[in-house]
């Protein structure tokens, strides 16, 4: 049995799934991003028992330490698993850097939902910039990485982190990651070796690659196999799928032909001229997976900080929330929240509600689709951690 810390659209909780593990109730502040793992993991697929005291919603972290305090005592010894790790905007190397967000008091609130709870093993994952300091003139404070696991030591954990890059486990991205796994009984250090030692055994039983390329992941997916007009939005278009092309493409739709059909949450930007044509011109005169040159910033006027025209042969590099930072690797346009998904390793049977984009105040607010899977674990990593967790616990 396993709790879900900060859920987000369910990427980790799927994997949890997949792998074995009986969820107990999750916890996630966002009513767009609880509508998702709702729909796909409480509604459709029993994944989570729900305990009776909690209501089935989206809750602040914060609340159900100070609400259900004494509920959450209750669970000690009946709790494998505590998973999840709070937001990292805050320590994002790829957003503006901020010591004092908000969002990274929540680690104090994680270290006392594991207190409460006492889970045997503990499984975290934050960005890369979560082990920096933040610079306090010309040196740096102390890590968050540092902090957490001194914390979980004092509360009796063995606890162990690493980098990882999730494109070593199958995943079509080079999305590096901190992992800390922490357990009472053991090393945790153990979890490392067992997952990479599982690398070969578990790609065999997906028939999956070492390796999985961008055109490997999404070229069922083209604008070009046609286009129908969106099932959930006027005005707009969306994909159909072609064959599939790859064993990773079989596997994301789970072995249905579903040639001339729909994809789910696949509608195309309604994107003017004059932007196709400097999609066109982007992808013709910049390198791949590239932040594109300042000269051709200069000849659009550019202002944009990050725009990546993306390479067909290759993982992609780390998704961000803004599906304006990247260019598909042959057509001239932004990835399709369906696209964002296939590299996340959602499969296609996974369903995204909400808004597909936000912005101005609403940002503050709203986590629409391509915000949900750009902050997910990848499920297919998430599996394979699962599977080592059950070991351990």
């Amino acid at each position: 049995m396993y709790i879900d810390l900060f859920s987000g659209c369910g990427g980790l909780a799927l994997g949890l799934h997949k792998a074995g593990w009986q969820g107990l109730f999750a916890i996630e502040k966002s009513k767009d991003a609880f509508s998702t793992i709702k729909h796909n993991l409480l509604n459709e697929n029993s994944n989570f028992l729900w305990p009776e005291w909690l209501p089935k919603k989206n809750h602040d972290i914060n609340n159900i330490i100070e609400e259900y305090e004494e509920n959450l005592k209750s669970l000690r010894g009946k709790i494998s698993l505590v998973a999840g790790g709070p937001p990292c905007q805050g320590f994002s190397m790829a957003g503006r850097r901020k010591e004092k967000d908000e969002r990274n008091e929540l680690i104090d609130s994680y270290v006392k939902f594991i207190e409460l709870v006492q889970p045997k093993v503990l499984f975290f994952e934050n960005v890369k910039g979560f082990t920096i300091g933040f610079k306090k003139g010309n040196k740096r404070g102390q890590a968050y990485s540092n902090y957490v696991l001194k914390k979980l030591k004092k509360l009796g954990y063995n606890v162990h982190g690493e980098i990882v890059d999730f494109s070593e486990y199958g995943v079509p991205q080079k999305r590096q990651r901190y992992i800390l796994v922490g357990i009472k009984d053991g090393e945790a250090n153990s979890f490392f070796e067992s997952i990479k030692e599982n690398r070969a055994n578990f790609f065999k039983s997906k028939k999956l690659n070492d390796n999985t390329s961008l055109s490997e992941a999404i070229s069922d997916l083209l604008k070009s196999n046609g286009t129908k007009e969106s099932p959930d939005t006027k005005n707009f278009q969306a994909g159909v799928y072609n064959s599939s092309l790859s064993s990773y493409q079989r596997l994301m739709r789970e072995g249905k032909y579903l040639k001339n059909k729909i994809a789910d949450s696949h509608r195309f930007a309604n994107h003017k001229n004059e932007t196709i044509e400097k999609f066109d011109y982007i992808l013709k005169n910049a390198r791949a997976n590239k932040n594109i040159p300042d000269s051709i910033k200069e000849k659009y006027n550019l202002k944009k900080r990050t725009i990546v025209p993306l390479c067909k042969e290759s993982p992609t590099p780390t998704l961000t929330t803004l599906p304006d930072d990247y260019i598909h690797y042959c057509e001239p346009r932004i990835l399709t929240v369906r696209e964002y998904a296939r590299i996340q390793s959602f499969p296609d049977s996974y369903e995204f509600k909400g808004g597909y984009t936000t912005g101005g105040e609403r940002r503050k607010i709203d986590v629409p689709r391509y915000t949900q899977i750009g902050n997910a674990i990848p499920p297919l990593f998430a599996e394979q951690a699962g599977i080592i967790l059950k070991r351990m616990a």
